[in-house]
């Protein structure tokens, strides 16, 4: 039983039992930078024992001739794999284009050597990557190509800029632009040679600058500066400067070299190379706003009124226009009057200068002066004036005045004459009145009215023809009565107020 087992193994071993000389190779395509195992076969006769085992390869040099590996100027970094029973399989690691050719097994045995009749062809071939295509305009297809060049098929990776792709097809974006590289899965490490794609799309962020100090001032230089992301680049006519909606001018840059308040307001730019997207080929930058500062200007100064009379009041103001508006005014006189009429003082601040009880000595010539943190200005001068009366007005006045005096002296006098002869009259008249009120008796008293006539007195001055009436107050006492006053009658009560009027007229001269 035991001999039959030691039998099966000697049958079944290569070489030890009637075998025969032998080597199957296998030809291979490989990658450059991969790893490729040649496939090797061999058998020998019974009785042989495998001593050594070799690969060589076919050096087309002046003398071509078979080379073991390991003597070549530059051997591959190779290695034997197989054993000594039958396999002879060789590994090449990182195989270049050097290592491609044909290739040869040979083996000694304890009684001979054999080499294979045939030989293994090794084919290096590269990955080749393909982008299709390879200048595409934002928002079209992409489709990447891998080709190795063997006749098998493996698996394939993909590297943008030595990050991973997702897909192999894809629609293009800016983002998707750079340089792709394929690889063997599993072998990511062996890529093909770069190839780029080129993402053509419209200007983006852009950017209008000013090149210019914080503060602006008029006077002073400014650049203007329109800059973007774009693909192709925005050329120079593709570069426009707007203040507001008017177009300024074309390029990159624009210069003012001496900037004026005009120059303020809101600045954009816009470019454009001539790719759209979304249907839009111009893409603006966001506005910027340019802020001149100037000292004040157009300086002017108003008095009202201009012409004020003596004790009066009077107002000065100040007006200008400036950016940052004045924060400071000043006041100067300049006496029209003096002898040296170079002489100017200051005589107050503020933009409104106020003058209360002016005198003459006040007249002259007034002017301000504005200031802000830029500079300062003066107005133009105003003159204030007294009011004065013309000679012909003053000579009415004072005749005026004189006839008013006239008059009034030949009133006072009249009238003194009026009231000595009126006293004079009224003691005539009066003796009259007693006596007849003493006639009348005591109980008509009541509604008594009496015309009395009272001799003329030489005239007056006065030429009137109608006669001149005097009023005389007479008062007629009551008879008394016991009645309490609480307790009279209506009729006495009336009686009590009734009146007594007396007439005296003064009879007209002869």
């Amino acid at each position: 039983m035991m001999g039959y087992f030691i039998l099966m193994i000697l049958v079944f071993t290569p070489g030890v039992w009637s075998g025969y000389w032998k080597v199957t190779l296998k030809s291979q395509c490989a990658l450059k930078g991969t790893s490729v195992v040649i496939k090797c076969d061999y058998d020998y006769p019974y009785g042989h024992t495998v001593t050594e085992v070799h690969w060589l390869k076919w050096s087309v040099t002046s003398q071509p001739k078979l080379v073991p590996l390991s003597d070549l100027p530059s051997p591959p970094d190779f290695k034997y794999v197989g054993n000594k029973y039958g396999n002879c399989d060789l590994k090449i690691n990182n195989v270049r284009p050097m290592d491609e050719g044909l290739y040869y097994f040979s083996f000694v045995t304890t009684r001979d050597t054999w080499s294979s009749k045939y030989s293994a062809h090794l084919t290096v071939r590269e990955l080749t990557a393909f982008v299709r295509p390879t200048t595409v305009s934002e928002g079209y297809n992409v489709r990447l190509i891998c080709e190795s060049g063997c006749p098998s098929r493996p698996g394939i990776t993909w590297f943008r800029d030595g990050q991973r792709v997702s897909k192999p097809q894809f629609w293009a974006r800016r983002e998707d632009a750079g340089t792709y590289q394929c690889a063997v899965v599993g072998q990511e490490t062996a890529r093909s040679a770069s190839v780029a794609l080129n993402v053509h799309y419209a200007p983006k962020n852009v950017t209008l600058s000013i090149s210019s100090p914080a503060d602006i001032v008029r006077g002073s230089s400014v650049t203007f500066s329109c800059s973007c992301e774009a693909n192709p680049p925005v050329t120079h006519e593709g570069y426009s400067l707007y203040k507001g909606e008017q177009w300024v001018s074309l390029g990159q840059t624009h210069t003012i070299f001496d900037i004026q308040p005009s120059h303020s307001g809101l600045y954009h730019c816009q470019a454009t190379n001539s790719i759209s997207w979304m249907g839009i080929d111009v893409v603006k930058s966001t506005e910027i706003h340019l802020d001149v500062q100037y000292e004040p200007m157009n300086v002017s100064g108003s008095v009202e009124p201009q012409q004020v009379a003596e004790g009066g009041s009077v107002n000065l103001t100040c007006s200008s226009v400036a950016n940052p508006a004045a924060d400071s005014y000043t006041w100067y006189w300049r006496r029209t009057h003096s002898a040296n009429s170079n002489s100017i003082l200051q005589v107050g601040s503020g933009q409104m200068l106020s003058l209360h009880s002016v005198e003459a000595s006040h007249s002259g010539l007034y002017f301000c002066q504005a200031r802000n943190s830029v500079g300062e200005n003066n107005s133009t001068e105003v003159l204030l004036t007294m009011e004065t009366m013309n000679q012909g007005s003053q000579s009415h006045l004072i005749i005026a005045g004189l006839a008013g005096l006239i008059v009034l002296v030949a009133l006072v006098t009249a009238l003194l004459l009026f009231w000595k002869k009126l006293r004079a009259q009224n003691a005539v008249s009066g003796s009259r009145v007693n006596g007849l009120i003493s006639s009348v008796r005591e109980d008509q008293l009541d509604n008594i009215y009496a015309n009395i006539t009272v001799p003329s007195s030489p005239p007056l001055t006065s030429t009137s023809d109608e006669a001149d009436v005097i009023y005389s107050t007479v008062t007629i006492k009551h008879k008394a009565t016991n009645v309490p006053p609480h307790i009279k009658s209506k009729a006495e009560a009336e009686e009590e107020d009734s009146v007594i009027y007396a007439a005296v007229a003064k009879s007209r001269g002869s």
